[in-house]
Parts: C-alpha cells; structure tokens; sequence
C-alpha cells in the first residue's frame, strides 16, 4: 500500500494496489482516522445512519457490533450506493457514540445482521468510521 499524507491526519489517504511492485491498478482505497477525503456518494467519515439512509436513497443493512464496538455495512439494498460511479464498490464501517451504553451495544451482537432504520441500533448513535473503496 502507499500512503498518501501520511504525516497530515486530515489529508491521509491508503492506497492498495493490485500489483504492489510497481504500484498499479488500483486494489482498495481506506479512508480513516480523521481523514477528510469523501469517497463516490458524498460518503465521509462522520456521516450518522440518518445521513447515509438519505444518501443510499433507503435504509441498508449493517452487523451488529464487535469487540471494538465497529459495526460493518453487509448490504446496500440496492439502494444507490449499491452502484456508484466509477465502477467502485463502497464498504463502511460505523462505530457507536462513546456516550451509548454497554448494554445497548451488546444488544446488537457482531453475529446477526439489523436494519439501519432499526431503533436499538440507532439508539447507539453510530457513525462512518471508515469507508473502503474497492476495485
């Protein structure tokens, strides 16, 4: 991977390549941290369910939580970010508010999956963590 201002938090950016010896064709792009890239969609780090149901045109499915309290995206429902510019797909992950509960995270389990309109899951206040954009 490369990466790109690397020592600018705002402006850090990783590159997965395809083929790594002579970085081409672009694999995978990560945006994380504190990160202010936006990825095809207006998809940025920060974004809350709400937000990203009305960029997704619907509400999608995510896995409930980890050890880390990250929730991953496992389906789009063919909303638009299905389907992207670019010929990209777009993964993300959301970490719950440090304000909810443990109770309230643990109550959406990593091993099932929930809707994102889901009251318990909008309880805990979850937001973009991270965004993939593979290729």
């Amino acid at each position: 991977a490369s990466v790109v201002f690397a020592k600018d938090p705002k402006r850090r950016l990783e590159v997965w390549w395809s083929k790594p010896s002579n970085r081409s064709d672009i694999h995978l792009i990560v945006i994380n941290g504190t990160s202010e890239w936006s990825a095809p969609g207006e998809l940025r780090l920060g974004l809350t369910l709400a937000e990203l149901e009305r960029l997704n045109g619907k509400p999608f499915k995510l896995s409930g939580f980890d050890k880390n309290n990250v929730a991953a995206l496992s389906n789009w429902n063919g909303g638009t970010l299905a389907s992207p510019a670019g010929g990209c797909k777009i993964g993300i992950s959301l970490r719950a508010a440090s304000t909810a509960s443990a109770s309230a995270i643990s109550a959406l389990p990593g091993d099932r999956e929930f809707n994102s309109a889901d009251a318990a899951l909008r309880a805990v206040n979850p937001t973009v963590s991270e965004i993939l954009v593979a290729y």
